[in-house]
């Protein structure tokens, strides 16, 4: 079975991630691997358990299909499996959950589909659906960047979240700018960027504001985020930080024009229209 056709039957019968590891058997980080195509050759044992469940039934195989193929192809009798099948209540007492603070970017990978975190320190933090409002502004200042860095043919890369970054390089921290560029190609990985961004921008909102102004700043400045924006949907503000200013607060209205510093101020903002969408929403009903 290829990766097109694991990832085709996954949709069609709608397994997350996680589901398709329980009715398997294989683990969670080894199905995204072969997903993503992380993992060029996998085992042949791994295929044929993935190809159990997704073409057969996995109420048959649930759980068991990897170590059944596993055993088949070397003709073993088995005896009885007792204490060694995990969840057996020989293995619970080995089994513990973990706690915030202990949590690793394993743990975020192996998320289920659809359950956006940010995880920071260890730490995992939900992530609300965005609002249209949220949406809209950062779908327009994302267009402007990569509309200036397109036509001046411009080496670095702007993304827009849902991307991850691994931003201290650790095991501990994964956040999701809603906008970020990154100048080093080498830090651009398939799952996301490895490493801190040269630019993040973000958009307040009531469920993030205190996390965002608080731990994830801390952590955009010492993993060295050289330029830092926060657009205040509440105070109708800009709220600017540079590494060459030693990280001291600039605040603008969301009037005029203003430059992007690692661009010498030649890519402009427009900051007036960030400020007639907000208007605009703001005369909207809320159901």
């Amino acid at each position: 079975m290829t990766r097109e056709e694991i990832i085709e039957l996954k949709e069609k019968r709608g397994y997350s991630v996680a589901k398709l590891s329980e009715y398997s058997g294989v683990p969670v980080g080894t199905i995204r691997k072969i997903i993503t195509g992380e993992s060029k050759n996998p085992r042949a044992a791994t295929l044929n358990a993935l190809e159990k469940v997704l073409e057969g039934d996995e109420a048959v195989y649930s759980g068991k299909s990897f170590e059944y193929e596993e055993q088949s192809s070397i003709n073993i009798v088995c005896e009885d499996a007792g204490e060694y099948i995990y969840g057996s209540a020989a293995m619970k007492d080995e089994v513990k959950e973990k706690k915030q603070g202990e949590y690793t970017v394993e743990d975020y990978f192996a998320l289920p589909d659809g359950d956006r975190k940010e995880l920071i320190d260890g730490v995992f933090y939900d992530m609300a659906s965005p609002l249209n409002i949220h949406q809209e502004i950062v779908g327009t200042l994302f267009y402007d960047i990569k509309a200036y860095i397109k036509s001046n043919k411009g080496k670095c890369t702007v993304r827009i979240s849902p991307s991850s970054v691994q931003l201290n390089c650790d095991d501990r921290t994964m956040v999701e700018p809603d906008i970020y560029i990154v100048c080093d190609k080498d830090k651009i990985k398939r799952f996301g960027n490895y490493g801190a961004p040269d630019f993040v921008l973000e958009v307040l909102s009531d469920s993030t504001r205190k996390k965002d102004l608080g731990i994830k700043l801390y952590k955009y400045i010492n993993a060295g985020v050289k330029e830092i924006w926060y657009i205040d949907l509440k105070s109708k503000k800009l709220i600017t930080y540079f590494v060459d200013d030693d990280y001291i607060p600039c605040v603008h209205s969301l009037e005029g024009m203003v430059g992007v510093s690692m661009y010498e101020g030649k890519l402009q903002i427009d900051l007036s229209e960030i400020g007639q969408i907000i208007e605009e929403y703001a005369e909207l009903p809320d159901a």
